[in-house]
């Protein structure tokens, strides 16, 4: 599978998921909330770490500087 996502792309995902992670833990969000914006984490830290994105092939997009990156 080929990249598509670049390295300002990955920051944020993570940064997003560490976000959601202290929201959690200080008890700013909880129940189904939390639930679902911890899904959201998860999929954003396993996509950012292996640089895909299957949502990212749906729609056309490539934050990927170099393409060519298998």
């Amino acid at each position: 599978m080929k990249k598509n996502m670049g390295s300002t792309d990955k920051i944020i995902r993570i940064l997003l998921a560490i976000i959601v992670g202290a929201l959690y833990f200080t008890n700013v969000i909880s129940g189904t909330l939390a639930i679902v914006l911890g899904a959201f984490a998860v999929i954003f830290v396993l996509t950012s770490f292996i640089s895909f994105c299957p949502l990212y092939v749906l729609l056309g997009i490539n934050t990927c500087k170099n393409p060519n990156t298998k």
